[in-house]
């Protein structure tokens, strides 16, 4: 399995994910046609054009998925039990189409599970950022962990 277990996990540790993805404007009008999410600020380009942002804006909870998406590979492919949930989430700058997304993720607490002696909670703190260096998206994110099978 690619990801890690539960022992595998330090507090501090920082995954620079290798993967990167190009958002399209694909990407951005399936997901928020998909999702019911009629906002123009996404869909109406003629509408985007008269915002601040002067064209249309990627879908922030397209965003928030692809982050995290990037992060699965190295660590929670095959290892996570649930995604117990998300805070302080962030979209500190628009993602827009044509924007490569790259993540870093760093371990912020590690603890054993009350109630599930098979398993942990690890805390990630992922964030994303633009081509251009810029912090698109951030959150915290508390996975149950499987523990490392005993033979």
């Amino acid at each position: 399995m690619a990801g890690l277990y539960f022992e595998e996990f330090s507090v501090g540790h920082h995954f620079d994910h290798a993967w990167t993805r190009t958002v399209t404007e694909m990407d951005n009008v399936l997901f928020s046609s998909l999702t019911m999410n009629v906002q123009p600020l996404h869909l109406d380009e003629e509408f985007a054009s008269k915002t601040e942002f002067g064209q249309r804006i990627v879908n922030s909870l397209f965003t928030l998925g692809l982050m995290i998406g990037i992060t699965v590979n190295d660590t929670t492919l095959g290892t996570t039990i649930a995604n117990l949930g998300m805070t302080d989430v962030r979209f500190p700058s628009p993602v827009f189409h044509g924007d490569t997304i790259k993540v870093r993720t760093t371990v912020l607490s590690v603890r054993e599970s009350k109630s599930r002696p098979e398993a942990g909670i690890v805390e990630f703190g992922h964030a994303a950022t633009n081509q251009r260096g810029q912090l698109v998206a951030e959150c915290k994110r508390q996975a149950l962990m499987r523990k490392r099978p005993k033979n």
